[in-house]
This record gives structure tokens, sequence and C-alpha cells, in this order.
């Protein structure tokens, strides 16, 4: 992944591509497994994605969605604490670049709530 949006998509089904078919193929494979066992342990959500169960597209989006900042705290963890993005990335009145601050202190915005935005390459220290 190049990208914290290649994360995702790779997460969600969205892109999987990979030059070697073989890696692709145990990739998703991997990826489908993952999410039957988090569909094994659901408990009153398991009806809402009852006929999701072959790729499990509709509960990979769900987890995304809820998941996503932890994953960028878990990548941004070991970063030095004077690290920031390159690009102003945070912003309190939408994702407005021309307003937007740079992500400081682990590559977070100031509230610690938000992924930056406009997110090209993960940085070389991930």
């Amino acid at each position: 992944a190049r990208s914290f949006a290649d994360i995702g998509d790779i997460i969600r089904g969205k892109d999987l591509y990979i030059r070697n078919k073989g890696k692709k193929v145990k990739l998703e494979r991997n990826l489908i497994n993952i999410f039957k066992k988090i569909y094994g342990e659901l408990k009153g959500a398991k009806k809402h994605y009852e006929g999701d169960t072959e790729n499990y597209y509709q509960l990979r989006e769900d987890w995304w969605a809820l998941n996503r900042q932890d994953v960028w705290k878990a990548l941004t963890c070991e970063a030095p604490k004077n690290s920031k993005y390159f690009r102003a990335t945070c912003s309190d009145s939408g994702d407005n670049e021309n307003t937007a601050t740079l992500a400081r202190n682990q590559c977070r915005c100031p509230k610690g709530d938000q992924v930056p935005t406009y997110l090209d390459y993960v940085p070389q220290y991930l």
C-alpha cells in the first residue's frame, strides 16, 4: 500500500492491485477469513449482514468506518513526537485545504480524533 487510503481500499476489497495474481488471491482469501471470524462473533448486528456472507463487503465497509482512526493511531504510534505531515491536512471547518493546519505530534491532528485528509503517501517512518 502506498497510502492510507490504499489500506482502506484493500480492507474494503475495493483495490487489491498486486502484480502477482497468487498473492492477490491469497490476500483476498485471508481478508475474507478474517471478516468471517468477525461475522461469527457478532451478536445483535448479525442479522444486518445476513446477505453479506460471501465476501463480507458491507461488514468490511462498516469495520473500516469504525476503525480507521485506530488504524491511523497504530500506524503512527512509534512516530517521533515532533513528527509532522508535510502538507496541511487538519481542519475544523471541513476539508478546505486553504484553512487546514499541519498534522503535528506523531502526524496527528490537534484533537487526536481526526485522520488527516489529503494523504497522498504514508510517511516514510511507517
